[in-house]
């Protein structure tokens, strides 16, 4: 009986594995594709890049959703409802995908389908997976997870450069194959009917979705709406009994202050990533199998590696520690693209490698800093707003270096490293985002060292 509920496990991790797979993948799986895309429907890289805003963004909604009724409704149906919404939006671009509003819409149904594998995945374990066993599942999930979004720029390029885009939209249909086999394994669960914050989740949504509007086209209205929005929402959470967000987590100043800068950085890196495919294609005229392959690729998978080695920084030197190595890293990175943006395509793919890691070793410090400062009853909703915000960040921080690429005044040769015209506006887009680095580690820094003592 017993060797019979392990190989039940057993098989539950790797359904659940191929589940999360599928789901991490399509995070990075049409960054490489973002050019051809803009130049299929002839628009601007403003606008190409809503294809991964909008999935940024109703990811990072439904990761707080997810988190917030799952006691309530039950992890099998929302398990079942997210699945079926991430095949729902597959299926609804890879059959409209000649109409732009229908790809965006698309991207904004897998989003909100595909962000139910992580916010449910840990209760899910803990339900199943005996407690000796547990963090062997956690490992495996985890190398799941870094191997999902490593292998997304490659497959998106493959699938891009041999076929066609759009049936980026189809890879994700096979993970409802395991859909039946996780649900069988599922224990039986007795739910809470607590009612659920509707009013807050719309004013959330629609005041990110106008920010997001806001960073694009840089117009007033967006920035008044959103305003109004965010002021009618504190009003709400005030007055409601039990709000979207939870408003205690508002009154700890040392929470705060490291998600706001994990938000501002991984924001950062998240729009320089989709800017590198627009680089190689404008600059280096190189196919979009090899953007994949050959420059993101490499950087991807060297998240394994740093973030095992920002892990035990951060542990013998402390938070400061990992993030400045990190900060360096990412400024270093940044700082070759910038003097040598069209001598090589090595080293934008050297650059992406050392800004991951970067990368690693900021999420580590951020993580750590995040939960020293929750209580263990405050774990739950503290990391959950951790993940909403760096979700939201990077789908704001993809819309607003859309918006930049297409500003005349960025395309003004500056860096005299430069022997390309075209590579003029790519070069100045760097010394924003170091800028914006710089700013984010002082703010760490500075925040870190006031609330902490």
């Amino acid at each position: 009986m017993q060797h019979r509920n392990e190989v039940q496990v057993s098989r539950f991790i790797l359904w659940l594995s191929i589940l999360t797979f599928f789901s991490v993948m399509n995070e990075t799986m049409f960054n490489v594709s973002l050019p051809e895309i803009a130049t299929y429907f002839h628009i601007a890289p403003s606008a190409a890049n809503w294809t991964n805003t909008c999935f940024s963004i109703s990811f990072a909604i439904g990761v707080a959703v997810y988190g917030k009724i799952s006691e309530h409704a039950g992890i099998r149906k929302l398990l079942l409802f997210g699945m079926l919404t991430y095949g729902f939006g597959s299926l609804l671009g890879l059959l409209g995908h000649g109409w732009y509003p229908c790809v965006l819409a698309a991207r904004f149904f897998q989003g909100i389908g595909a962000s139910a594998i992580p916010s449910l995945i840990m209760v899910m374990i803990v339900k199943v997976v005996q407690s000796e066993n547990q963090g062997k599942a956690f490992g495996l999930i985890g190398s799941v997870v870094a191997f999902g979004e490593g292998l997304g720029p490659v497959i998106g390029g493959t699938v891009s450069g041999y076929m066609h885009w759009s049936l980026l939209f189809a890879l994700p249909l096979l993970s409802l194959l395991a859909l039946p086999f996780v649900l069988r394994t599922l224990p039986d669960e007795k739910t809470e009917g607590k009612a659920f914050d509707i009013t807050g989740a719309m004013l959330l949504s629609s005041g990110i979705l106008s920010f997001a509007l806001f960073m694009t086209l840089l117009h007033w209205i967006y920035l008044t709406a959103t305003i109004v929005l965010f002021a009618l929402l504190a009003l709400h959470i005030r007055r409601h009994r039990e709000p979207f967000l939870e408003p205690f987590l508002f009154r700890k100043k040392r929470y705060l202050s490291a998600v706001l800068t994990g938000a501002l950085l991984l924001g950062t890196v998240a729009g320089f990533i989709s800017m590198v495919p627009y680089l190689m294609r404008s600059v280096y005229d190189m196919p979009t199998r090899l953007i994949g392959s050959a420059i993101l690729f490499p950087g991807t998978l060297s998240v394994i590696l740093f973030g095992m080695l920002g892990g035990m920084l951060a542990d013998r030197r402390g938070h400061i520690a990992a993030m400045l190595t990190g900060l360096c890293m990412i400024a270093a990175g940044f700082l070759v693209v910038l003097f040598y943006t069209d001598r090589s395509p090595w080293f934008i793919a050297a650059s992406m490698i050392v800004t991951f890691g970067g990368l690693s070793f900021v999420k580590t410090a951020v993580s750590a800093s995040v939960a020293s400062t929750l209580e263990e009853n405050e774990t739950g909703s503290g990391i959950g707003m951790l993940n909403f915000a760096c979700f939201l960040a990077e789908g704001i921080g993809i819309a607003g270096v859309g918006g930049l690429l297409t500003k005349p005044w960025l395309k003004a040769p500056i860096v005299g490293t430069l022997t390309s015209q075209t590579a003029a506006l790519y070069s100045n887009m760097m010394l924003i985002f170091i800028a914006l680095t710089v700013f984010g580690g002082i703010l760490f820094v500075v925040l870190y060292k006031r609330n902490w003592q």
